[in-house]
Order: C-alpha cells, then sequence, then structure tokens
C-alpha cells in the first residue's frame, strides 16, 4: 500500500496582502537561458564545447539577451567554452554572459579570470538557505549563512574593481522556497546593501524553487512578498528560476510574472534536473497566443526541436506543448468536425483573428503545418475525414457525403488503426472517382432548342459502356444534367431524381480542373447516394457524377465490389496515383 503517511504538507506561506491575482501578463519578460549549465549539467551526455557554440548560436538567433553559459571555475570544458566564445568574438554587442560560482576566492579568481576579454559579465553567486539545507547539509546558523553570502558579494565587489568591463552581480538564496521569507528578506537585502546597490550597480536577485514544493499560488505570494520587501527595488531585477518537480513549473512562473518578477530564467523544452527546469518556449508560446510579444524569434519550432534534440540528445516527447509531434493533432470526430468549421467561418468571414476550436493557435505560426492536425483512427469522425480531403486535397465535400464517405475509412481505421491522408483519398478515389462499373460514361453530345423568353431545352446523346458493351441513349431536360437523368431513367427503367448538386473548382491556373457532386435519389425506395466526378470541363464532371451516382445507387454490390478491388491495388502497387483523375 502506498505510504502517503511518511510525507507531510509543506506549509504554505500565508501572504494576505497579495494583489498579484488581479493582475494579467502583458508583456514579455527578460529571458535568460541557463541551457548551456543547468540544463547541461544534466544530460546523461553533457554537450562538447562545438555543441555548446552551436546551441548558444541558437540562442543568440532566437533573441536571448543573457545567456547562462557555465560553471567555468569547477569544469575545464565550461572554462575552454567561454574562452573560446570570446576568442572567436562569438558574443554580439548586445548580449550578456553570466557565469555561476560559488562564494569562493579560488573559484571567483578563476571566473574572472576566463572572463577576461569581455566589456561586461552576469556574476551569479549562490548559497542555500533554506531551513532544512542549512540544518542537515551545512549545520550553520542564519548568521552563518549571511556570512557566506557576504563574503561572497565582497569578492566579486573585489574582482569587479578590478575588472575593465561592467559586471552585474546576481544572487540566490539557492532553495529559496524552503526558505523562511522574512529571512529570505534579510540575506537578500545584505547583499544588496553590501554591493551598494543604486542606479548604475543594478542587482539581480534570483529567486529559485530550487525543488518545487507547494502550490504556484504558493510561489507567487512569495514573489510578491520579496518585491515588496527588497531594498532599493527600483535598482533590483527580481528573477525566478523554477524547476518543475510538482509538474507546475510553467504555471509557477507565470504566476510570478504577475507577482512582480522581471526576469526569468529557464531552458529550451524544460531540460534540467529531475524533472527539469521552467520551460521558457511553453511559457513565451503561451503569451503568443494571447497577443503579447514573447520578444523571442520563436517561430520556427522545428528548426529549434532539431538543433535541440541533435545538440543534447534529448528527445522531444511527442505530447510536449508546441513542440510535441501529435499537440496539433486530433483523433476525436468531434474534435475534427469542429476544426474543421472553424478554419471555413474562418475563410467565409474573412477574419485577421484566429479564432478555431481546440487549436489555440495557427501551427503555421510557428513553422508547423496543416498536414499532421487531424489524423483518422477509429476515434475519428465526418468533420476530420472533410478536414484532411479539403484542406490536404482540395475537395469539399457536401455536408451530407462526409458521413457517407467516413462510414468506408471508418472501417478501415477499426481493423488496421490510423489512416493517412493519401489512403483516404485513394479510398475516396476508388470508391467515387473511380466508379465505372457497371456502366461507363464515355461521350456526351448536347443540342440547345430555344423555347422563348431564355428557356431552353436542351437534348442530350449519351455514349455509355454497360459491362463492356457499347451503347447511347438520349434523353430530353432543361440541361445537360437534367436531360442526362432523364435519359438513364428510361434506359434503365429506374425512378431516379437529382436532390443535390454542387462543384467547386480544383487548383488554379491553366491546370484547373473541376469536381462534381451529385446526390442522387431513387424515387420509390426513398435510397439515396452520392456520385463524383472529376474533368478540365465542368459538364463532363457533372455527367461523370451522375454515372457514378447511379453506379453507387442501383448497382451496389458491383459498385462496391469494384470499388474494394481497386482499394486494394492501389495498396499493393508503387506506381504514383493520379491526384485528380483523368480528364
Amino acid at each position: 500500500m502506498l505510504n502517503y503517511k511518511r510525507y507531510k504538507r509543506f506549509p504554505a506561506f500565508k501572504y494576505p496582502e497579495r494583489t498579484w491575482v488581479d493582475n494579467e501578463i502583458t508583456e514579455a519578460p527578460v529571458w535568460c537561458s541557463v541551457d548551456l549549465r543547468d540544463g547541461n549539467q544534466a544530460l546523461i551526455d553533457p554537450m562538447s564545447v562545438e555543441e555548446k557554440i552551436e546551441f548558444f548560436q541558437m540562442l543568440v538567433k532566437l533573441g536571448f539577451k543573457e545567456i547562462e553559459v557555465g560553471f567555468p571555475a569547477a569544469s575545464q570544458i565550461e572554462y575552454d567554452f567561454l574562452r573560446q566564445l570570446i576568442e572567436r568574438k562569438m558574443i554580439p554587442s548586445d548580449v550578456t554572459v553570466q557565469v555561476l560560482v560559488q562564494c569562493r576566492a579560488e573559484q571567483l579568481e578563476k571566473t574572472f579570470e576566463c572572463l577576461e576579454g569581455l566589456d561586461k559579465a552576469i556574476v551569479h553567486i549562490y548559497n542555500s538557505t533554506s531551513v532544512l539545507q542549512r540544518d542537515v547539509v551545512f549545520n550553520k546558523s542564519k548568521e552563518e549563512i549571511i556570512d557566506i553570502a557576504l563574503t561572497g558579494t565582497a569578492l566579486v565587489k573585489k574582482y569587479a574593481q578590478e575588472f575593465p568591463g561592467k559586471i552585474r552581480l546576481e544572487y540566490s538564496p539557492e532553495s529559496f522556497t524552503g526558505t523562511e521569507m522574512d529571512y529570505a528578506a534579510d540575506i537578500c537585502n545584505a547583499v544588496l546593501d553590501a554591493w551598494d546597490c543604486r542606479e548604475g550597480r543594478e542587482v539581480i536577485i534570483n529567486l529559485p524553487s530550487t525543488v518545487e514544493m507547494n502550490t504556484p499560488n504558493v510561489y507567487a505570494d512569495q514573489i510578491e512578498y520579496m518585491c515588496n520587501h527588497l531594498k532599493h527595488r527600483e535598482h533590483v531585477i527580481v528573477s525566478v528560476h523554477p524547476h518543475n518537480d510538482r509538474g507546475e513549473g510553467v504555471a509557477s512562473t507565470e504566476l510570478a510574472m504577475l507577482a512582480g518578477a522581471d526576469r526569468v530564467e529557464g531552458t529550451l523544452f524544460g531540460n534540467g534536473e529531475r524533472t527539469g527546469n521552467v520551460d521558457i518556449l511553453t511559457v513565451a508560446y503561451n503569451m503568443f497566443s494571447h497577443g503579447v510579444d514573447p520578444k523571442l524569434d520563436i517561430s520556427d519550432i522545428n528548426s529549434i526541436k532539431e538543433v535541440y534534440e541533435r545538440c543534447t540528445k534529448m528527445t522531444i516527447p511527442p505530447r510536449a506543448p508546441y513542440a510535441g509531434a501529435l499537440v496539433f493533432t486530433a483523433f476525436s470526430g468531434s474534435h475534427q468536425d469542429a476544426i474543421n468549421k472553424g478554419v471555413q467561418a474562418m475563410k467565409d468571414r474573412h477574419s485577421k483573428i484566429w479564432e478555431v476550436p481546440y487549436l489555440p493557435i495557427d501551427p503555421a505560426d510557428i513553422g508547423r503545418m496543416y498536414e499532421p492536425i487531424v489524423r483518422i483512427n477509429s476515434q475519428s469522425g465526418k468533420g476530420g475525414v472533410a478536414f484532411v480531403m479539403d484542406s490536404q486535397f482540395g475537395y469539399k465535400l457536401p455536408k451530407g457525403m462526409q458521413r457517407e464517405f467516413a462510414d468506408y475509412i471508418q472501417a478501415v481505421s477499426e481493423k488496421e488503426g490510423e489512416v493517412s491522408p493519401q489512403e483516404i483519398f485513394d479510398i475516396f478515389d476508388a470508391r467515387y472517382i473511380q466508379t465505372k462499373e457497371p456502366m461507363h460514361f464515355k461521350n456526351l453530345r448536347t443540342t440547345d432548342t430555344e423555347n422563348g423568353e431564355d428557356s431552353f431545352t436542351t437534348l442530350a446523346n449519351v455514349t455509355y459502356m454497360n459491362r463492356g458493351e457499347l451503347k447511347t441513349f438520349g434523353g430530353v431536360g432543361n440541361g445537360p444534367i437534367d436531360s442526362v437523368v432523364s435519359g438513364l431513367n428510361q434506359e434503365l427503367g429506374i425512378k431516379s431524381k437529382v436532390i443535390d448538386y454542387q462543384e467547386h473548382a480544383l487548383g488554379s491556373g491553366s491546370g484547373v480542373k473541376a469536381i462534381s457532386y451529385i446526390h442522387l435519389l431513387d424515387v420509390e425506395t426513398g435510397n439515396t447516394s452520392y456520385g463524383v466526378g472529376v474533368s478540365s470541363n465542368i459538364t463532363r464532371s457533372s455527367i461523370r457524377a451522375v454515372f457514378s451516382a447511379v453506379n453507387r445507387l442501383y448497382f451496389k454490390e458491383e459498385a462496391e465490389a469494384a470499388g474494394a478491388k481497386r482499394v486494394e491495388m492501389q495498396r499493393g502497387t508503387e506506381k504514383p496515383k493520379a491526384l485528380f483523375g483523368n480528364s
């Protein structure tokens, strides 16, 4: 049995003066990527110098202005990496690199040695302040822990005075979320005073959720408390560094921003120790989905993903927000139908605002494609099949036809699982466009006779194949379709009636084709069926649709058997298939 009694609720910080609950995120924070330090140290196979350089260049391209590049005093490869960036002049003038270092003299000396040649840098010092770590790790009093922070601050100040460039101090009370808030404020304020924080000597106070210990609202209360109790607030950049131990890193970050955080440290796709850091991309895309400029160039998620996976040897899960292979995919029939209707409504209304059910953003805006949005399996419905036929192949199936055709796809998916867009089209082509059994339309000649007052009677002469035998018939009506249906009724001894006719263009320019949909009714039985015709000639496409519908309605067994055979032949051949049939 799960022994939950071994654990106790971590006490929540109470801050009734909170105001963050009424705030909204209206602008991007200062972003700081820690992929090359916090993220890299958590990799099974850490990046090489050249891989780190490629990753750094990607971060610059994305628009990060602050990048933590490593812990040069603790690792030779990180020392060498920063030296490569400096000596090869790879750090743009508007980008500031950040280095992590413990509050120790020998480490700070080596860190500043590594920074030689830079005109500016952020030096990030830290020491753990939580109740638990003070007790079991350091066995030190509150005053002794403050002394560690002040010793580190004094050392950075000393080396910064000798450094020819500008040094900005960053201080992190590590394990901040497990620290008493009044004590966290005391130690941070002591650092601010020791640094002489003022205009031109701004300090980054970084408040990490080193281990996520409570719900995001508690973290927000802690951040707002600190914002209200830090000295020299106008010269302090309040930064957050959330981890994801409870799976709430993104929520904690967003609520911390509501609570006054100016800056966010995190990684691409949430890489980092244990369950990882906050995923900066998710936070940024969330802002984008609300019409807020994230101040990062994240318009091509696929290229970001490619570099990330290659350099880190990590794989993006298929359900990862925005980047996952399946996140813009709908299998549910009702979801597919809603997406289909939403996209069509936007087109009809010429809307400039993206509003489509189940799709919070347009996948194309971040470099994703429409083709994987709707995938068809046994849970799918007519809306999804119709969406694939329209978005992938340009066929706008009449509403009544969508259910009829979806039944074919449902039968296949129940046996075989997911059905690809090309398979869907192949089935449509075999079951409707190529339906030429037992009757196959060959040729049509029409003659119009004027009846006065813009009224005409059309005489149609039709040549067709019936089970391999060439035949002809004539028919009279008020147009080509009516006259052909009338002639077929007489020729075959049936009573059919067209109850719906739709057509639209396929393609554009000189290669445009017409597609026609005929909904045919058997007047005696009440049964109906659809037929489809495609041709570069609109009249021929409509007559082909009539013959397709007659075959499917009156000779269903033959048409079905021939259609099933065509589907099997298509699956068994590797020859390319014509998208629109023959003219």
